[in-house]
């Protein structure tokens, strides 16, 4: 009777699992569905739309997908909105003190990186979590990013560089592709090799993973590292979509990759349970759902509306998603 108890018990667990697991899936589909049925009753063009929440969301998704190394750690960088400003910003200066297509890239992802690994470094050099740094980092990197544009192109002007630059990669295909292979890459680091396996590790109790011989700082290191790439790219492909910075430009994408990798059904403790695929799915599944909030509610007189629907969205989320751990068996 027992072992018939046990084996229903499992079975029960199993079951849950895969549901905790297709979730997210079938949000996104239910989503994008609301979505297409949103935008044509209201007789607004679906091409157009649908544009917008393509791009808004392949940015959200790279930048996600690097920072899924941090969150598996147990840690957040709330910085990141800030350095991916910061980089497209750097790059538009360099360009244009250069006219050097190539210089200008490879500063975007040098800054992207730089940007992230100095949270780390400072983390690891005074002692503090990580994620207090990020905080600090965001202030600063905002404020340099405000002023740097203010300067050399105005307030609400802001600076760009030419958009002939870069017409030709403002298509599907070329977005589709780099997002494919710096998920591809991700995927491979974060599945197949020790580093992914010890950041899990290490996510899931500090303590156990460097009695064992794990060192965190290093694979923070790494984590970080893989984060600014993403930075990088996301700052990138915001230039391609739009060719141009504001000091408003990207200001929510650290909050929104919170919400997005919540939404894509991985827990906010990291950990064994973290998943590569979360910053892709939740990623789009955020865009559409504040679309679809931004057609519905008018904007100038509905924006506090907007944000307690998400945020109502996001404690739901939270709430089915902690599901799969709030058991009293062990995880297998």
């Amino acid at each position: 009777m027992d072992k018939k108890k046990e084996k229903g018990g499992l079975n029960h667990y199993k079951l849950r699992q895969i549901l905790i697991t297709v979730l997210p899936f079938v949000a996104l589909i239910i989503l994008f569905g609301l979505f297409c049925i949103t935008v044509t009753a209201k007789d607004y063009r679906l091409d157009k739309y649908l544009n917008i929440v393509f791009n808004e969301g392949v940015v959200l998704a790279v930048v996600a997908t690097g920072s899924i190394f941090i969150y598996t750690l147990g840690s957040f960088d709330i910085s990141l909105g800030a350095a991916t400003l910061f980089s497209a910003t750097m790059g538009v200066m360099v360009y244009n003190a250069t006219q050097s297509f190539v210089l200008m890239l490879l500063v975007i992802i040098a800054v992207g990186v730089g940007c992230s690994l100095l949270n780390s470094l400072l983390a690891s050099a005074f002692h503090i979590p990580a994620f207090v740094t990020t905080v600090a980092m965001m202030s600063v990197l905002s404020a340099v990013s405000a002023q740097i544009i203010t300067t050399n192109g105005g307030a609400v002007g802001g600076i760009s560089i030419p958009s002939a630059i870069v017409k030709p990669l403002d298509n599907p295909v070329f977005k589709i592709v780099l997002l494919v292979a710096f998920f591809a890459v991700c995927f491979f680091i974060f599945n197949l090799t020790k580093t992914g396996r010890r950041q899990k590790f290490l996510g899931g109790n500090v303590i156990c993973a460097t009695l064992t011989g794990v060192k965190y700082n290093k694979y923070a290191i790494i984590a970080f590292t893989m984060a600014g790439l993403g930075v990088g790219l996301g700052a990138f492909l915001t230039l391609v979509y739009t060719p141009s910075v504001t000091a408003t430009t990207a200001s929510s994408i650290g909050m929104n990759i919170f919400v997005a990798i919540v939404f894509g059904g991985m827990p906010i403790s990291g950990g064994a349970r973290s998943k590569i695929y979360a910053a892709l799915v939740g990623g789009f599944s955020y865009i559409l759902l504040n679309n679809i909030l931004k057609i519905l509610i008018d904007t100038n007189s509905g924006y506090g509306i907007t944000q307690v629907i998400s945020a109502v969205f996001f404690l739901i989320v939270v709430f089915v998603t902690s599901m799969n751990y709030r058991t009293k068996m062990l995880p297998r």
